[in-house]
């Protein structure tokens, strides 16, 4: 009974053990910023037409580099129109308007 007691004990030890480790390991780093990325969503921002799924994925992966595509004149005017808001709500993403 008493080595049942124990290798239980060890097991839930070990499970901890491995959950805490887990949990304290840093995500992996976002992906570089690309704009080209984005290219699947060049028609729901330049004619207002509904996203496919891999657009909205890609901006979804995009997201943290929207305020550097903002500042770059040649994408910021994309970015910052009525499509790209329309867009942005149809893939629940977030346009940030203070880079």
């Amino acid at each position: 009974m008493k080595k049942g007691v124990a290798a239980l004990f060890v097991v839930v030890v070990m499970a901890v053990l491995v959950h805490e480790t887990k949990a304290l390991t840093p995500p992996p780093p976002p992906p570089p910023c690309d704009p080209t990325k984005i290219e699947s969503c060049t028609f729901p921002i330049l004619f207002g037409t509904s996203p496919s799924a891999e657009c909205c994925r890609k901006l979804k992966e995009q997201e943290h580099c929207f305020c550097q595509f903002i500042k770059d004149p040649q994408f910021s005017q994309f970015l910052q129109s009525p499509n790209a808001a329309k867009l942005a709500r149809a893939c629940n993403v977030t346009i940030p308007t203070n880079c």
